[in-house]
């Protein structure tokens, strides 16, 4: 049965720093979200607000007003934002505490781990609520370091990676995710950050709770499992940051961690400086491509777009624009589907043209 949930987002959501909350309205995968908190976007619904599409989830000034809103007791409260700092300010601090006492279990996705709160425990535990750090790793002794197993793997991998932060990639990999299995295949799904746990993803884990060293042998141990377990047609592996970004590593890891034979390259063209790095240029299509193929020895089979600030008219003009330059199909996966994505990793991976279902 899934959890009922209210999602904080306060003066986020639809923007970067949003990308939890934006995520979990999209695809709420293991949960019913019935309502956003944002005063900013008071009234409005949530679904207009991020794809012009109703869904029926209110944005509520305040947690009693979201609490209102529901018929049926909620269970969760998630703290949908990712600042830059990853640390509470002490208005987020006092809305957490607030929920608890409301009878909320609490969903954190920051870097700052409440467990870690002594505070955060006690009202918990007086609370009769629990607190799950969703980045929290497992314990020390139990990280694995690269095996090389991740090499005797023969099921198709592939891994969508971007030219920034937030730019969309684990939307677009999730849209694959459907759309494949629409078509008779079987994906497994491996999650590399807070939204996807959040949804419930059977295998993944947050790969910026861990040192440099251990991402890739816990990215290839998770990928080894869900093979094993799963015995997909394909493996889909969620992207982190860009492999050209000068703050993060984690691209780096997912490609000598995942060996993905083929990748999808994820752009906001309108976007023109790093999202959380405004003093860096965002990188060329064209460069993120050749770096990408030289450091992780594969190959970019399509470009999906990020349509931020975009008109429907600049997309399309966009698309056209793209596949003339780069040769290669190009879509928004929200705005004009993801067939040409589908179509390209069939045609790249010949265990697919034949596991095709009748």
């Amino acid at each position: 049965m899934k959890k009922r949930a209210i999602i904080y987002c306060e003066n986020q959501f639809g923007s970067m720093d949003g990308k939890t909350a934006n995520g979990l309205v999209r695809e709420p995968g293991n949960y019913i979200i019935t309502a956003v908190i944002d005063s900013t976007k008071h009234g409005q619904d949530a679904g207009l607000v991020l794809d012009q599409k109703f869904n029926g989830i209110p944005i509520c000034k305040n947690l009693q007003e979201a609490l209102n809103h529901s018929k049926q007791k909620i269970d969760d409260f998630i703290l949908g934002i990712a600042p830059a700092d990853a640390f509470l300010k002490k208005k987020e601090r006092d809305v957490l505490i607030e929920a608890m006492k409301a009878g909320l279990n609490i969903i954190n996705p920051l870097q700052e781990f409440l467990t870690d709160d002594e505070e955060m425990v006690k009202i918990a535990q007086e609370c009769g609520v629990t607190i799950r750090d969703i980045r929290k790793p497992r314990p020390k002794k139990e990280w694995t370091l690269f095996t090389g197993e991740i090499l005797k793997i023969k099921t198709p991998i592939i891994t969508v990676l971007g030219t920034d932060g937030a730019v969309g990639k684990r939307t677009t990999a999730k849209v694959i995710e459907k759309a494949l299995q629409k078509k008779g295949y079987k994906p497994a799904f491996i999650a590399t950050g807070q939204t996807g746990l959040i949804q419930g993803a059977k295998y993944g884990f947050a790969m910026d709770a861990f040192p440099l060293q251990y991402l890739i042998g816990e990215l290839e141990r998770e990928i080894v499992r869900a093979n094993k377990i799963e015995n997909p047609d394909i493996i889909i592996v969620e992207g982190q940051g860009a492999l050209s970004h000068p703050a993060y590593a984690s691209s780096c890891a997912i490609l000598k961690g995942a060996r993905p034979q083929a990748v999808i390259l994820q752009h906001p063209p309108k976007r023109k400086v790093l999202g959380d790095f405004p003093f860096v240029e965002m990188p060329k299509v064209e460069d993120e491509i050749k770096l990408i193929e030289h450091y992780g020895n594969t190959k970019v089979i399509a470009i999906t777009l990020n349509h931020e600030e975009m008109t429907d008219q600049e997309i399309i003009e966009t698309i056209n624009e793209y596949e003339k330059k780069y040769r290669l199909p190009v879509t928004d996966v929200l705005k004009t589907g993801s067939d040409k994505v589908i179509d390209a990793i069939i045609h790249f991976f010949p265990s697919l043209k034949k596991a095709v279902v009748s």
